[in-house]
């Protein structure tokens, strides 16, 4: 997801990320430095956004800097709760009008690493399938073909070429293909991600559809646009969060899910 900037709700954004109270958080367009920016607002954080975020919540914030500009970058983003073993980021542009990179970190969990890949795509297909095929080619050069997989992301893929081309590839499934065939549509969610919807309207996708989730605009998501693909895991719940809280905060509404480790 990434932040409307017209409006200074960073601050709301971090509490609403907070109540979620994820594992893991992979973002997008995160502003890792912006004068205009502190400049504009009085209240804009002393402390780089993904810091800001993560906050005494998330004791890891890694941070990969894709587009640079007169009055700062932004780039892709992980928060963790779990020990960050590694982490490293890779440019991934097609061409100079677009600045795009993957955020490659390995995580530890209860000792079984975890690798873990914040994507961001181009606009243009044939820019998106050549970062797939970068995608692919990094996975396949770093990542053993045990070890448990999470590539989650802003893919603008909204005519869902990629999917076929990223199974085939890595042996990965996205996230609302794995749950199971029923309409869990007035269903809770399962453990401690239960309270931080009590008061959210979570929309979620009918089991069984071969097809990724609505995410774009957030105000009535239309596209199939952000992504996450699994090898490893087990999905419980995955949903696609709304209200109107998350749709003052960005342009796209965020997945949360949850998962167990196979």
């Amino acid at each position: 997801m990434s932040v409307l900037s017209w409006r200074n709700r960073i601050h709301e954004l971090r509490q609403l990320l907070h109540d979620i109270d994820a594992d893991i958080v992979f973002l997008q367009e995160v502003q890792g430095k912006s004068d205009r920016h502190a400049q504009r607002f009085s209240n804009w954080p002393e402390i780089a956004q993904h810091d800001f975020l993560a906050s005494s919540v998330w004791q890891h914030a890694v941070y990969g800097r894709n587009a640079e500009r007169a009055d700062g970058h932004h780039g892709n983003a992980l928060l963790s709760r779990l020990p960050l073993l590694a982490s490293e980021n890779l440019d991934v542009s097609d061409h100079r009008f677009e600045s795009r990179g993957l955020l490659h970190c390995q995580i530890d969990f209860n000792g079984r690493t975890v690798h873990c890949l914040c994507a961001h795509f181009g606009l243009f297909e044939d820019s998106r399938r050549r970062q797939a095929e970068a995608l692919i080619e990094r996975i396949r050069s770093t990542v053993p073909d045990d070890a448990p997989l999470i590539i989650a992301g802003d893919f603008n893929d909204w005519r869902n070429r990629l999917g076929s081309q990223l199974a085939q590839g890595l042996g990965v499934t996205e996230v609302f293909e794995m749950l199971p065939g029923r309409d869990t549509s007035a269903s809770p969610l399962p453990g401690k991600l239960a309270p931080a919807f009590a008061n959210m309207l979570a929309l979620r996708k009918k089991r069984g559809a071969a097809s990724p989730a609505r995410t774009y605009p957030a105000l009535f998501p239309l596209f199939r646009l952000d992504r996450m693909y699994l090898r490893g895991f087990r999905v419980r719940e995955a949903v696609v969060v709304s209200g109107d809280a998350w749709r003052r905060l960005s342009d796209h509404a965020p997945i949360v899910a949850d998962l167990q480790i196979i």
